[in-house]
Order: C-alpha cells, then sequence, then structure tokens
C-alpha cells in the first residue's frame, strides 16, 4: 500500500517550511480573461462537486435545521431555554469539529510534519499569548467571543423569520431561486470576507482589533475563529444580507455555518490528512497561509481570490509575488 508523501507534491525550503510545486491559480478560474463557457462549466461543477469537507459543510446546517434547532413558533419570542439550546449545539458542533483536527494532527501527531506548511509546533512559550500558550488563547477567543456571537446572530435572525420581519420565501415557492442563492452563499461569504478583511488591516483596527487573530503566524485548527469580540461582529455581519434579499432560514443558516466551520481550512496547519489506508484528504488552504506569513496579500477567501487580483494583493506562492510582497512592505514602514 503506498502512503502519499509531501514530497510528491511540494518541496521544503531550507527553513524546513513546505510549499507545494503549483502556483496558486486565481479562482474563479476563466474569469480574467473572461471564456464564458469554460467558466460556466467550471462555476457549476464547483458548485455542485464540493469534495468530502463541502458536503459536510452542507449538510450540518440542513440536519441542524431539520433536527437540532427549536420551530419558529418557539422562537417568536427570546427565551433562554431555546436561546441556550442553540449555544450549547454550536459550542458542541465547534468542540467535536476543529477539534477533531486538532487532536489528530496535534495532539497525536498521527503524520508528523508530512504536508505541515510550518515546521514548528504550536507555541507553548510565547508572552504574547494568554498563558503564554497558544492553544488556550485560541480556545478562549473561539469559545467565549466566537461561539457566542455566532449564536447571537442566529438567535436574531430565527427570530426575524419568525415575526416576519425578514422576507421568508420556502423552497417550495422558489425552488431555482433558493436553489441559487444557496449555492452562491460561498461566493458572497468570500467577498464579503475580503473587504472585511481589508478594513481590519486599516491601522487602527489592526493595532487594536484584528492584531488578535495574527498573533497565530503559525496557525492551528483553533485559530481560524479566534478573533477579538469586534472582528467576530465584523466577520458574521454578512447575515444581514439575508436579512434584505428573500431568504430562507436554511439558507441563512448555511450562511452561519460555512462562515463558522470553513476557516479550519486556511488555518488546519497542514495542506492535507493521511489516513492508515494511505487516501488523504485536503485540510488546508496554502492561500491563506500565506496571508499569515506574510500579512499583506491573499486577503480574500481561496474561492474568490480574483479580488486580490484585482486589487494587486494576489500571491501565488512563487519568490516573484513574494519579493513584491516584501518591498510592499517595506515601503509601508509597516506596522505590524
Amino acid at each position: 500500500m503506498k502512503t502519499v508523501k509531501d514530497t510528491d507534491y511540494g518541496i521544503r525550503d531550507k527553513r524546513g517550511h513546505w510549499s507545494p510545486f503549483k502556483k496558486l491559480t486565481i479562482n474563479p478560474e476563466y474569469l480574467l480573461p473572461f471564456h464564458f463557457s469554460k467558466f460556466l462549466f467550471k462555476f457549476i461543477k464547483d458548485k455542485f462537486i464540493f469534495g468530502f469537507m463541502g458536503y459536510i459543510f452542507i449538510a450540518m446546517p440542513i440536519l441542524c435545521w431539520l433536527f437540532l434547532s427549536p420551530d419558529l413558533d418557539t422562537v417568536k419570542n427570546f427565551e433562554i431555554g431555546w436561546i441556550l439550546f442553540i449555544f450549547i449545539r454550536n459550542l458542541a458542533i465547534i468542540l467535536i469539529f476543529f477539534g477533531f483536527f486538532h487532536l489528530r494532527l496535534y495532539t497525536f501527531n498521527t503524520q508528523g510534519n508530512e504536508f505541515k506548511y510550518n515546521p514548528k509546533p504550536l507555541d507553548k512559550d510565547n508572552k504574547k499569548f494568554f498563558f503564554n500558550n497558544q492553544l488556550i488563547d485560541n480556545l478562549f477567543y473561539t469559545l467565549c467571543w466566537g461561539v457566542p456571537i455566532w449564536t447571537f446572530y442566529e438567535v436574531l435572525t430565527l427570530w426575524a423569520y419568525a415575526n416576519n420581519f425578514i422576507n421568508y420565501i420556502t423552497w417550495e415557492e422558489a425552488p431555482i431561486y433558493c436553489l441559487i442563492v444557496f449555492l452562491l452563499v460561498t461566493t458572497f461569504q468570500g467577498a464579503q470576507f475580503y473587504f472585511v478583511h481589508r478594513l481590519l488591516h486599516w491601522k487602527p483596527l489592526y493595532k487594536y482589533v484584528h492584531a488578535v487573530h495574527h498573533r497565530n503566524v503559525n496557525t492551528g485548527p483553533f485559530s481560524g475563529l479566534s478573533f477579538h469580540p469586534i472582528e467576530h461582529l465584523l466577520f458574521f455581519s454578512g447575515i444581514f444580507l439575508f436579512w434584505i434579499i428573500p431568504s430562507n432560514p436554511i439558507i441563512a443558516m448555511w450562511y452561519l455555518f460555512f462562515s463558522a466551520l470553513s476557516p479550519i481550512g486556511g488555518h488546519s496547519g497542514y495542506e492535507k490528512m493521511i489516513f492508515k489506508n494511505g487516501k488523504s484528504m485536503p485540510s488546508g488552504d496554502y492561500n491563506h497561509y500565506l496571508h499569515h506569513k506574510y500579512f499583506e496579500c491573499n486577503y480574500a477567501g481561496a474561492g474568490v481570490s480574483i479580488l486580490d487580483e484585482i486589487f494587486g494583493t494576489f500571491h501565488d506562492g512563487s519568490d516573484g509575488a513574494t519579493k513584491k510582497i516584501m518591498a510592499r512592505i517595506k515601503d509601508k514602514a509597516h506596522y505590524l
């Protein structure tokens, strides 16, 4: 049985940092330059063939709406019982989902440094983190701020649906419309993340807010939602789009769940997760890893990296792109 090796897919530099052989591509593909038929085919393929992790992301909000959410009659009034239920459910999802990656890749270290971008372990003696410990710091910001603020937006949105403050459209009434909006959620979230992220790199906001997240240069699974609470409020604020356009609770929950869970890709620290049978699955996003490494690039999610290309912040992983980024940082008398 052949086991997949990171040397088959990339190379390590003198410091032991791993990078893929292939340069990063601009997504959505075939948009610049525009090629209609290829763009349409690739766009539809990506939206319907999500891969294993994609199906998990989609299944969670649907299953939670069907089996682990109070009905709309219950949520018409704010009551501690159903609000606490949603909070505990969201807390359990984060602990199980992020915890799986952390336990497998870091606690039990099942694959060593195979496919690990940065060869160093997570910090356990660094004064910039709470208790000098990166994991404790990440857990604090994720569980004490991230999950409550995610829950706050979900509770508020369900309450608004129940009281007809939002134009609620059912899948039976407009199945094609609902499907299109559902499939575009990830694209919208990626674009919203880009502009919020650029705002967070404005010097005052960076210094007092976003710097909390950028403590994590060598990221781990719980780094993905390790934000200052103001950043959490901005990060999940895209939910208000679904207050404006006709939408459905499942679509709104899909946006919130995708926002909460998808950061695992950009922060797991590993390109692939390897299993005992020799198989592997994607577990990382080199695009966002480069942002944590160089700060001034790749602000968008990998699915809408065209925004970075348009605004001149795209880093494709090449040495040439690194030189450009480093020159820009030097010219700005950087505040990081």
